[in-house]
C-alpha cells in the first residue's frame, strides 16, 4: 500500500484534521515524504466526491463542495429525525464518564464512533474540548443542550450515575471492555 493510500485511511479514519507533522510520526517516515504523499492522495482525489482540505500544516478529508446543497438537506434530515441508537448509547458514554475522548468511547462500543460524535455535535449535544490530560487529542462533553434535552440540570441527576461512573472507572482501571449490558443490567 503506498503511503498516499495509508495517509487517505488514516484521515478517513480520524474524520478531523491531522497536522503533517503527526502523519510523519504516525507513519514513522519524514516531512518531505509526507508533504509528497499528500500531493498524490489530492491529485487522486480530484475528480471524485471527496477532497482534501488544506489549512496551514493540517489536511483532513471533506466532501466536495459541488455536494453542498445535498448534505445540506440531509443534515436537516438528520437532524429531525430522532436519535439512533448508537447516538445515545454514544452520548450516555459521555455524560455518565462526564467526559470522553473518541478512543475511549470507540473501545467501550466496539465501534468507530466518528459518524455518532458528528451527528451528536451538529445536534449541539455534545462539543470538543481541550483534553487536560493528553492535549493531542480532543475530549467530548455533553452541553447544556443535552442536559436540558434530557431534563436534568446537573449530570449527577443521570439515573445511576454513581453506580455507572464507579463501573466505568473499575472497568478502566482493569482495562477489562465495558459491554452494553452495563446499563440494562
Amino acid at each position: 500500500m503506498t503511503l498516499s493510500a495509508k495517509i487517505e485511511s488514516y484521515l478517513f479514519y480520524s474524520g478531523e484534521a491531522v497536522s503533517l507533522k503527526k502523519l510523519a510520526k504516525v507513519f514513522d517516515v519524514n516531512e518531505d515524504s509526507i508533504n509528497d504523499a499528500v500531493s498524490e492522495l489530492e491529485k487522486k482525489l480530484e475528480h471524485h466526491g471527496i477532497i482534501l482540505m488544506k489549512n496551514g500544516d493540517e489536511v483532513m478529508l471533506a466532501t466536495h463542495p459541488e455536494m453542498g446543497e445535498i448534505i445540506s438537506e440531509i443534515k436537516k434530515q438528520e437532524l429531525s429525525d430522532p436519535l439512533s441508537k448508537g447516538a445515545l448509547e454514544t452520548l450516555a458514554i459521555i455524560l455518565y464518564k462526564d467526559g470522553a475522548t473518541k478512543p475511549e468511547i470507540d473501545f467501550i462500543r466496539g465501534v468507530n464512533s466518528g459518524f455518532m460524535l458528528r451527528n451528536l455535535q451538529i445536534r449541539g449535544l455534545v462539543e470538543k474540548i481541550a483534553n487536560v490530560d493528553d492535549k493531542r487529542i480532543a475530549k467530548y462533553r455533553a452541553t447544556f443542550d443535552a442536559m436540558r434535552y434530557l431534563g436534568i440540570s446537573t449530570i449527577s441527576e443521570l439515573p445511576n450515575f454513581e453506580t455507572f461512573g464507579e463501573e466505568f472507572r473499575k472497568r478502566e482501571s482493569t482495562g477489562e471492555k465495558v459491554e452494553e449490558n452495563i446499563f440494562t443490567s
